[in-house]
C-alpha cells in the first residue's frame, strides 16, 4: 500500500531523514514512534507530498508520490499535527469548503458530509463556529476533513496532543473504528498512544528507522530475561549468600518488606524463565517463599533503550 525508500532530508546542514525505508500493508494501523525532532512529522509530509525529500522516493499504491503527487493525494487523508482548520467558518460551511476543494460534486458532497458527520459523531455541532469548539471536537472536525474524499489512506500526525484523559479515548476508539476499513498511519511520541491503536509499531531516532514489529515482538527485544521478584520469611543472610552462588542468575537486590519477609529482586542470566529453578531451590533449602511474580519488560523499556542508544552513522 505505502513504499517509502531511501528517504533522505536536509533541512540546511540538518539531516532530518537519513536513507529511510519501510513499508505499510493494506489493512495495518501502524504505530509511528519517536521522541520529539525524532523526524516522523518530515516523514508523513513527503508521504502526503507536502514536502520533496533530497533524495529516495514513496510509492502509494505503486504511484510514486514525486511523479503523480495529485493521484496520491487523492488515496490519502492526512490530519496535520496543527490541524489547520478555519476557526471563523461553521463546521457544515467549513466541510462543503473542502469537498469543493476536492473536487466533489453537489450530490455526491451533500451524501460524503454526511456520511463523515456521522462517522466522527460532530452532527450536533455542525452549525457552529469551529473556534468555539472544544480541543477534541477540533480533531473530530480535523478527521471529518480528512475522510470526506473516502480515501483508502489515513496519516494522523499527533491526533490526540492537547485532549484531555476522556476525549484520548473518545479518539483513540474513533481510530480503532477507521482501522477496520481503513489503512492507517499514526505518528505520536506518546507509548500508550501507541500500544493502544496500533498493529505494527515503528520507532525512528534521529532520522533513522531503528525498530519496527508488533508491540508484543518489540516488548521482546528487551535485553534479558524477565526480571523475578521473590518475597521469602526472612533468612535475608542465608538466602542472599545462596543466590550469590548461582549461576543463572546475573545479579539481584533485596530489601524488607516487614520485619519477618524480604524481597529479593532477581535479574536472570540470559533469557531463561528461572522461576521453577527458584521454586527447587526454595524447596531445597528450606525457605518459605510467599510470592513470586515476573516483571516483564515493557514497551516503554525498549523505547528508551533504543533512543538513548547511538544511532549508527
Amino acid at each position: 500500500m505505502i513504499e517509502v525508500r531511501n528517504i533522505v532530508k536536509h533541512y540546511g546542514f540538518v539531516k532530518a531523514l537519513d536513507d529511510v525505508s519501510f513499508e505499510v500493508k493494506k489493512g495495518e494501523i501502524v504505530g509511528f514512534l519517536g521522541p520529539n525532532g525524532a523526524g516522523k512529522t518530515t516523514t508523513m509530509r513527503i508521504i502526503t507530498g507536502y514536502l520533496y525529500p533530497d533524495s529516495g522516493d514513496v510509492r502509494v499504491k505503486g504511484v510514486s508520490v514525486l511523479e503523480e503527487p495529485l493521484e496520491v493525494k487523492r488515496n490519502i487523508g492526512y490530519l496535520p499535527e496543527d490541524n489547520p482548520l478555519y476557526y471563523d467558518m461553521e463546521v457544515m460551511e467549513y466541510l462543503e469548503f473542502i469537498g469543493e476543494a476536492r473536487g466533489l460534486k453537489k450530490h455526491k458532497l451533500k451524501s460524503e458530509i454526511d456520511r463523515v458527520i456521522n462517522t466522527v459523531d460532530i452532527s450536533h455541532v455542525v452549525y457552529r463556529p469551529i473556534g468555539e469548539l472544544s480541543k477534541g471536537y477540533k480533531q473530530r472536525v480535523g478527521l471529518a476533513q480528512a475522510l470526506l474524499h473516502d480515501p483508502e489512506i489515513l496519516i494522523l500526525d499527533e491526533p490526540t496532543t492537547g485532549l484531555d484523559p476522556t476525549q484520548i479515548v473518545e479518539i483513540r476508539s474513533l481510530i480503532k473504528e477507521l482501522g477496520k476499513e481503513k489503512t492507517l498511519i499514526i505518528s505520536t511520541h506518546i507509548l500508550p498512544e501507541a500500544a493502544a491503536t496500533s498493529t505494527r509499531i515503528l520507532i525512528i531516532n534521529k532520522g533513522k528507522i531503528v525498530a519496527s514489529g508488533s508491540p508484543e515482538e518489540l516488548t521482546a527485544m528487551a535485553r534479558g530475561g524477565a526480571t523475578i521478584h521473590v518475597i521469602f520469611r526472612d533468612h535475608e543472610e542465608a538466602i542472599s549468600s545462596t543466590l550469590s552462588s548461582v549461576e543463572w542468575i546475573d545479579n539481584f537486590t533485596s530489601k524488607k518488606s516487614t520485619n519477618e519477609e524480604v524481597e529479593f529482586i532477581i535479574k536472570p542470566r540470559g533469557e531463561e524463565d528461572i522461576r521453577e529453578k527458584l521454586y527447587m531451590l526454595a524447596k531445597t533449602n528450606d525457605w518459605i517463599l510467599l510470592e513470586m511474580w515476573r516483571e516483564k519488560a515493557t514497551l516503554e523499556d525498549v523505547f528508551l533503550s533504543l533512543i538513548t542508544e547511538e544511532v549508527p552513522s
